[in-house]
């Protein structure tokens, strides 16, 4: 299981999220915005749920953990899944056929290394949709722990990076337009290779790879300064800085 670590961004209310995916809201209690999530931070996701017959937004800690996992601390080192090798994965693949989920996100931060090298002077990048909406991102739930409120959680799949997005980072999250949620979210044994297909060309076409600046470094720092535009070069090579 390969380390990585990532951020992201997720504001919408739950109220907006559970109509924008027709879900019945689950998670309990208001939604924070918040600009700059960070491994194993409470998550809104969409999920399928027998028992309410249908779509359900729950909050899911970010980082996955295996039912047989010893420790739920392992969750730290899985926030990303490989969409290359998901649906064959000991860790990855029971939730692949049965429990996938949406990510709702505003958009998601990537770093691309100064000449220097290493994470000091890195410039963070942040894709976003232009006209404002919400990004879904492929992931897949799972639970853990027993009782009457098990450990719910979840991971972002991964792919190569494509188009535009090649240029900031070799990989990116695997993004779903809306005509494709009903079959992820489906949950039956489809080939892997239709449900994680590339999206649409005008999905990427309508991302901003927006510049911004280095206090989304810090997971200390929140708030709408942190996906504002600001004067950066254009990357040129795709950064070694993997945040997905």
């Amino acid at each position: 299981m390969e380390r990585m670590c990532g951020r992201y961004a997720t504001t919408r209310s739950s109220g907006e999220l559970s109509a924008l995916f027709e879900s019945l809201d689950e998670t309990g209690a208001p939604l924070r915005p918040d600009y700059n999530v960070a491994p194993t931070d409470p998550v809104p996701i969409v999920r399928m749920s027998q028992r309410a017959g249908g779509r359900v937004l729950s909050v899911a800690r970010w980082g996955f953990v295996p039912p047989w996992a010893d420790d739920p601390r392992v969750g730290g080192r899985m926030i990303n899944a490989r969409a290359e090798t998901v649906a064959t994965s000991r860790a990855y693949g029971p939730s692949f056929a049965r429990r996938r989920c949406l990510v709702p996100a505003d958009g998601w931060y990537e770093w691309v290394r100064g000449p220097g090298g290493g994470r000091r002077g890195a410039q963070p990048y942040f894709m976003t949709p232009r006209d404002g909406g919400v990004l879904a991102f492929a992931g897949l739930w799972s639970t853990w722990g027993g009782g009457a409120q098990p450990l719910l959680t979840c991971t972002v799949l991964t792919t190569d990076a494509v188009g535009e997005l090649a240029r900031v980072h070799d990989r990116m999250p695997v993004l779903l337009p809306r005509e494709r949620w009903g079959d992820w979210l489906a949950g039956r044994g489809d080939a892997a290779a239709e449900l994680l297909a590339g999206p649409p060309a005008r999905l990427l076409a309508g991302l901003d790879l927006r510049p911004v600046g280095p206090a989304v470094g810090d997971v200390r720092n929140n708030g709408p300064q942190l996906v504002a535009a600001v004067q950066s070069g254009t990357p040129e090579e795709p950064a070694e800085l993997t945040l997905f």
